[in-house]
């Protein structure tokens, strides 16, 4: 089986969220199972110049869009058994930083086009052409509208996965005909709420999508969590379904994670991470002090639940605990949390912006994790903390929901604490219980014993993924 994977990011070469990690493990994972997966992003001038000067040239065409005809180079790299394809035109992609710009629209809708463009150049035509998001749903739409009745084309299935369905790709109607180059008669594919919607394009057009976790294939029907497209959603749930993502247990290994102060398996975790809350203690000039350590490494925005926390952080730091914060986003919230660790110096540590480094340090030092997100289609940080023998505390929810396991002292059963409604004092309830199981040593090592124990990698779903191309 012949997949093409579409991303507008891949870790290592470029990052900027939860997108990055999966469009560089999944492929990984589904080569162990025999697939021939390939994967292709935009040549981006953020690349480091380590992978750049590995890339080999395969050739270069000319990209027709609307009135346009546009460069497009091709370079290949193979990396962890997984051959990479880039894109290169300079003029969308040699700029710092990835999204952002006024013209975002046409960056993204050249770069599906390119795709479909490129493949007799690569002389791979997909069995399954596998597409990411908003940057990439037009590709089903282009496929249908200009390809379908080439050789190579006829019989390839679209697959289009959501990863954050608050991102779409809204532009003003003029863009489908204008920018994007989507002909007359299929522009209403592209069309929604007198606004070109990308996403919607790519829902409409695909043969099957999918969603990053079972929990928010189904609350994308509501309004609460589909973002103004619930209806299309609503009318095409026979395509719809979830798969919930996992991590990749080569990176977040903390028995090899150079970044640990002391690293440690399964079996040493409980000494080990109260030496790495000792150093971690130290280096964020807390006291050190045998206690339970809250943490967050999060974007501070909204979604993520941070006025949860913010609202009962008084009552948080009334407890005899110590809380690391690692984030940025919006500045109110990164303004409030400063002031807070001013506030309470030997009881809170505030780090604003982001180091994958000290991010590691944290989950090898830290008890307990909060991820009381509004919605969160899958979320990585329960996965990661439950890795590192952290133990989650987060709200029922998208793929917190389908991963964290509520913990039961009655039969030591479960890998973490929930709450179900978006309410800080219910938050503050299972922190609390939380902490009453810390206090107690025999629940804390089975809970503790129960996350280290949690397979979050990708093998499982993998073999979903194979399946659900099979089912095409």
């Amino acid at each position: 089986m012949k997949i093409l994977y579409a991303t507008s990011e891949a870790v290592p070469f470029i990052k900027s969220g939860g997108l990055a990690d999966v469009s560089g493990a999944l492929p990984k994972e589904l080569v162990k199972l025999k697939a021939d997966i390939r994967v292709i992003l935009p040549l981006y001038d953020d690349i480091p110049k380590e992978f750049k000067e590995k890339m080999v040239s395969v050739g270069s065409a000319s990209v027709p869009l609307g009135w346009r005809n546009q460069y497009a180079g091709l370079f290949s790299l193979t990396l962890g058994g997984v051959m990479f394809y880039f894109v290169d035109n300079e003029y969308y992609f040699k700029r710092k930083g990835i999204y952002g710009f006024f013209d975002d629209g046409e960056r993204f809708a050249f770069f599906s086009k390119a795709v479909l463009e490129l493949m007799p150049l690569m002389n791979y035509f997909p069995d399954v052409l596998h597409c990411n998001d908003w940057q990439t749903a037009l590709a089903p739409v282009m496929l249908n509208a200009f390809y379908r009745l080439i050789d190579g084309y006829k019989t390839m299935k679209t697959v289009l996965s959501i990863h954050n369905i608050e991102f779409q790709g809204r532009m003003d109607a003029y863009c489908i005909g204008n920018v994007f180059g989507i002909p007359d008669e299929f522009a209403s594919v592209c069309e929604y709420k007198k606004d070109a919607n990308m996403l919607k394009g790519g829902i409409e057009a695909s043969n099957l999508v999918v969603t990053v976790s079972p929990t928010y294939a189904g609350e994308i029907l509501d309004p609460f969590y589909a973002c103004g497209l619930e209806d299309i959603l609503n009318a095409r749930k026979f395509k719809l379904s979830g798969i919930v993502n996992g991590i990749d247990t080569d990176v977040y290994n903390p028995a090899s994670d150079t970044s640990l102060f002391q690293n440690y398996t399964a079996k040493t975790a409980s000494a080990k991470k109260k030496l790495n809350k000792k150093e971690l203690q130290e280096l964020l000039n807390l006291p050190v002090q045998d206690k339970p350590l809250l943490a967050i490494v999060s974007r501070l925005t909204p979604q993520k639940g941070v006025d949860l926390i913010l609202k009962v952080i008084h009552e948080i730091m009334s407890a005899d605990v110590q809380f690391v914060v690692l984030g940025t986003g919006d500045w109110k919230y990164e303004n409030e949390l400063k002031e807070l660790a001013l506030r309470y110096p030997t009881k809170l540590a505030t780090v604003i912006g982001f180091s994958g480094a000290l991010a590691s340090k944290i989950y090898g030092a830290a008890d307990l994790f909060l991820v009381p997100s509004k919605f969160e289609p899958c979320g990585l940080t329960q996965l990661i903390s439950m890795r590192y023998g952290g133990i989650p505390v987060v709200r029922e929810t998208g793929g917190l929901k389908d991963t964290v396991i509520p913990f039961n002292p009655t039969d030591k059963t479960g890998n973490g604490f929930t709450f179900k409604t978006y309410d800080a004092y219910d938050m503050l309830d299972a922190i609390n219980r939380a902490l009453a199981t810390y206090a107690n040593k025999a629940e804390w090592d089975a809970v503790q014993n129960n996350a280290l124990a949690t397979d979050s990698s990708w093998a499982k779903s993998a073999k979903e993924y194979i399946k659900l191309y099979k089912s095409l």
